[in-house]
């Protein structure tokens, strides 16, 4: 079967959290979503709630998103696009650059990453660009190290990796070292507090027979190679 090895970096971080993963072929944006999300402490947003994600494709002007409300402002721009553009010509000049960037921005296709596979846009750029939770601002580079022609499962594994991923909600790249810092220091008078509010967020150190078990789960291809176990 075809597969990606990819290597999932976090950006900014220091020292560097990564993984490298092999993926079969095939796979929607979606589950790549799920790939990333499942290497690292990364829920999809809190507890009973979810957190927006994207993947940009600049060459494509697409832009793969779970955000509805974008979503649908394309829709409508697409079956408003003469009454928009018409409107546009009536639009005083000190505004008329901050209204050309919002055409811009509404001209940018949007898809959903359930329904667009990865295959053709990973071998085309070489790496893709992952924002995870807008608050807190995580963005990832996805990069194709290589194509893997006789992967034998249906579903991605973690074959190397360093670095413990943060949890959601800790505040960025900032609050996450702020974190690391209470959370190894026994003697911080936050340390108690910060193990509780750690376990309610499921932390975890890097723990890759771990993250194997979960990324099973993300199974969609079947294999003859699996019929056999």
């Amino acid at each position: 079967m075809k597969a990606y090895q990819i290597k999932i970096e976090l950006t900014g971080s220091e020292p560097l959290i990564w993984r490298r993963v092999i993926m079969p072929a095939g796979a929607t944006f979606n589950r790549l979503h799920d790939v990333i999300q499942n290497v690292t402490n990364f829920l999809g947003g809190y507890p009973g709630s979810y957190h927006l994600f994207e993947f940009d494709l600049p060459d494509d002007n697409i832009k793969v998103t779970n955000d509805e409300e974008a979503y649908q402002e394309h829709l409508h721009f697409k079956k408003n696009r003469k009454a928009i553009d018409a409107k546009m010509q009536d639009v005083p000049p000190k505004f008329a650059a901050f209204e050309e960037a919002w055409l811009q921005e509404l001209q940018k296709v949007i898809r959903k990453p359930a329904g667009i596979k990865i295959d053709t846009y990973l071998e085309k750029y070489g790496n893709l660009n992952y924002i995870y939770d807008y608050g807190d601002d995580w963005q990832f580079l996805v990069t194709l190290e290589k194509t893997v022609e006789d992967y034998h499962y249906g579903y991605p594994t973690l074959i190397d990796g360093a670095e413990t991923a943060p949890p959601e909600d800790v505040g960025g790249l900032p609050g996450y070292y702020q974190f690391l810092q209470i959370y190894h220091d026994a003697n911080h008078p936050e340390h108690a507090t910060m193990k509780e509010w750690a376990e309610e967020q499921l932390f975890r150190e890097y723990n890759p027979d771990f993250i194997n078990r979960m990324l099973k789960s993300i199974h969609y291809k079947k294999t003859e190679w699996d019929q056999l176990k």
